[in-house]
C-alpha cells in the first residue's frame, strides 16, 4: 500500500464578489515508503498548496475535490482532532519561511518540545535531550544554549535548521519539505540533504520535497513531478525528467537552471577603472555582545573595493558575517573599527532626513526574508508609490505607469499590484522587494540572498535585469549569496568569507575554477550534483549510514 496517494486533487477558491479561481486541477501523485518524490515548478504553481492539502491545512473558503490517502487516513474527510493527531504523530512539514512559522515570543526549546508534550506519557527531559541532539545534528553550535534563545537571535539559515529539527521530533512517517533548504548555505544544505536521505532510507519514511531548485531536486529525488498553474506537466524517474524532458515547460526550466558546468573559465570585467570606487571598505571589524553569552566577532579586519559599475560577490556559510557586512555597507549598522566610503564619500545634508534620502539614492539593499522587509499593510503598488513620492514628482498617470514598469521588470503583472504580501508567494514577495530597491536607481545595490526564494526562470530574469543596470546605468553590485552556481553570472570579483574573515579573493572565474583555500574547495564540493553522477562516490551518494539511531546517525553524517 502506498504511504501517500493523491488522486485527482482539485482546489478552487471563491472570494466574496469575485469569480472562482481554480488553483489545482486534477493533481495526482504518490509516495512509497523509503522514497523521496520532488515536486518542482515556478512560484505560484501550486506546490505549497498541494503540500498543505496533504496535511489538511486549507482555508475554509476552499472547495476541494479528489482524494488524499495517507496510509489509511482519508485526509479530506478527517475531523479536526484526527488531523491534529496525524500532524503530531505521523506527518510533519518544514515550511519555507521559518520566521513566520516559529512563535517569536517563545524560545526555540519551547518550539521543539511543547508540541510533543501533548502526547500521553511524554517525558520532558527525554524530549529536551532529543531536541538538543537534533539541533547538534543540524550543525548548530552550543545546542544547549540554543534551546533558551529566541528566533530573532538567529540568522535565517540557522532558524531554518531549527525548523527541520522540529519536524523530525515526532519521527514522522511522511516528511514534507517546502523549500526547506532555501536559506541554507551549500555545506549545511549538503549535510541536511544527506541527513534527510538517510532518515528516509533507515526509517522507511516517505518524503515530499518541494523546491524550485532543479539541481537540488536531482540530487535527492527518486521521482519528480513538474507542476505549472496547478496542473502536472509531466512526471517520472528524476533522471529521465531532467535529461529527457517531454513538455516544453520542463525543457525551459531545465535550460534556465544554473550549474557549475556553466561557470565561465574567464571573466570579463565590466567596471570603469577611470572613476572613483563606489565602495571602499578598510579594516572593518564588528563584534556583537549578547546577554549571558561570549562576544561574537562577526567581522575581522575586512577590506574591499567595488569600482564604478563593478560587481563583487561574497560567499560563505551562514553566520560567516556576510549579512553583517551588507548591513554595514547599507548604513543599517555601524562598524566597531575601520572606515568606509560610499559613492564618493560621506553623506552630507542640512538635516537628518535629507541625509537619509541622499543615502537611499546611493545605496539600496534587498534582504533575504521579504516577509519581514515588506510592510504587511501595504500592497506592492502602495509600497512603490510611497518610495517614489519621497524622491520624485510624478503625476498620477506617470506614477501608475512607473509602478507597472517596476513590477513587470521583476516578472510580476499588474494584477499583483493590489495584493497584500500575505496573498503573494515567497518568490513573488521577494520580487516586490527587488522592485522597491530598484525604484530609486541606486549607485550601489546590495543583494543579500535576494534570489534564494526565486524560481529558476525568474531568477534568470532578475540576474539579467541587474546585469542590464550595470551595463546601461553603471550600477555597482554587492551580491551576497550561498549559491555558487549563480555568482559567476553577475559578479566579476569574488570574496570567500569564513568566521568573519576573508580567506580567498580574486576574479570569480579564477576562484571557482581554481580554488586555493581548503574552505573554498569544501564549498565547491558541496554544490548539489545529480544522484546518478554521485552514486558510489562517497557521502554525496546518500548511502546508508551504519547507525540506526537518528541522533547518532546525524552526528556521523555531519
Amino acid at each position: 500500500m502506498k504511504l501517500l496517494d493523491v488522486v485527482e486533487l482539485g482546489i478552487e477558491i471563491k472570494a466574496h464578489g469575485t469569480p472562482a479561481l481554480q488553483l489545482l486541477d486534477k493533481v495526482s501523485l504518490h509516495i512509497d515508503r523509503g522514497e523521496t518524490v520532488a515536486l518542482v515548478g515556478e512560484s505560484g504553481s501550486g506546490k505549497s498548496l498541494t503540500a498543505r492539502a496533504v496535511l489538511g491545512l486549507l482555508p475554509s473558503s476552499a472547495t476541494v475535490s479528489g482524494q488524499i490517502d495517507l496510509e489509511g487516513v482519508q485526509v479530506l474527510k478527517a475531523s479536526g482532532p484526527e488531523l491534529r493527531a496525524l500532524r503530531r504523530t505521523r506527518a510533519a512539514m518544514v515550511f519555507q519561511d521559518p520566521r513566520s512559522s516559529i512563535n517569536p515570543v517563545r524560545t526555540l526549546g519551547a518550539h521543539l518540545v511543547e508540541p510533543m508534550m501533548q502526547e500521553p506519557g511524554a517525558n520532558k527531559a527525554a524530549l529536551q535531550k532529543r531536541a538538543i541532539g537534533l539541533l547538534a545534528s543540524m550543525g548548530l553550535t552550543n545546542p544547549e544554549a540554543r534551546m533558551h534563545q529566541y528566533p530573532h537571535e538567529l540568522s535565517g539559515g540557522m532558524l531554518q535548521r531549527v525548523m527541520i529539527a522540529g519536524a523530525l521530533m515526532n519521527d514522522p512517517e511522511l516528511l514534507i519539505c517546502d523549500e526547506s533548504t532555501t536559506a541554507l548555505d551549500v555545506t549545511t544544505q549538503a549535510a541536511v540533504i544527506e541527513l534527510l536521505s538517510n532518515a528516509v532510507k533507515e526509517r522507511s519514511m516517505g518524503m515530499l520535497f518541494i523546491t524550485h531548485d532543479l539541481a537540488l531536486a536531482a540530487s535527492i529525488a527518486d521521482r519528480t513531478y513538474v507542476l505549472r498553474n496547478g496542473v502536472v506537466q509531466e512526471h517520472g524517474d528524476t533522471r529521465q525528467v531532467f535529461e529527457a524532458p517531454v513538455s516544453d515547460y520542463t525543457k525551459a526550466l531545465v535550460a534556465a537552471t544554473p550549474s557549475m558546468a556553466g561557470v565561465p573559465k574567464t571573466g570579463a570585467h565590466r567596471s570603469n577603472p577611470t572613476q572613483a570606487p563606489v565602495l571602499g571598505v578598510e579594516n572593518i571589524s564588528k563584534t556583537y555582545h549578547l546577554s549571558g553569552q561570549p562576544p561574537v566577532q562577526a567581522l575581522k579586519n575586512v577590506s574591499l573595493v567595488i569600482p564604478a559599475g563593478g560587481g563583487l560577490a561574497i560567499v560563505g556559510e551562514s553566520g560567516s558575517g556576510k549579512s553583517t557586512l551588507g548591513r554595514i555597507v547599507a548604513g543599517l549598522e555601524s562598524p566597531d573599527t575601520g572606515s568606509m566610503t560610499v559613492a564618493g564619500g560621506e553623506i552630507t545634508g542640512a538635516n537628518a532626513k535629507e541625509r537619509r534620502l541622499k543615502k537611499a539614492s546611493r545605496v539600496q539593499m534587498v534582504f533575504q526574508d521579504p516577509y519581514q522587509s515588506l510592510d504587511s499593510r501595504l500592497t506592492p503598488a502602495k509600497a512603490l508609490e510611497t518610495v517614489l513620492k519621497l524622491h520624485y514628482k510624478l503625476d498620477a498617470k506617470a506614477m501608475k505607469a512607473r509602478v507597472v514598469e517596476l513590477l513587470e521588470s521583476v516578472g510580476l503583472e499588474e494584477k499583483h499590484a493590489h495584493l497584500y504580501p500575505r496573498k503573494l508567494s515567497g518568490g513573488q514577495r521577494q520580487r516586490v522587494a527587488i522592485a522597491k530597491a530598484m525604484a530609486l536607481e541606486p549607485r550601489l545595490l546590495v543583494l543579500d540572498e535576494a534570489t534564494s526564494a526565486l524560481d529558476v526562470s525568474v531568477q534568470a530574469q532578475v540576474l539579467e535585469l541587474v546585469n542590464k543596470l550595470r551595463r546601461e546605468q553603471g550600477v555597482s553590485v554587492l551580491f551576497i549569496s550561498h549559491d555558487l552556481a549563480i555568482v559567476g553570472e553577475i559578479c566579476d570579483e569574488l570574496l570567500v568569507v569564513q568566521n568573519g574573515a576573508i580567506v580567498e579573493s580574486g576574479p570569480t572565474a579564477q576562484v571557482l575554477n581554481h580554488p586555493q583555500h581548503p574552505y573554498t574547495q569544501t564549498l565547491l564540493a558541496s554544490v548539489p550534483r545529480p544522484r546518478w553522477e554521485t552514486i558510489g562516490k562517497g557521502p554525496a551518494s546518500g548511502g546508508d549510514c551504519p547507525d540506526t539511531d537518528l541522533a547518532s546517525a546525524n552526528n556521523n553524517t555531519l
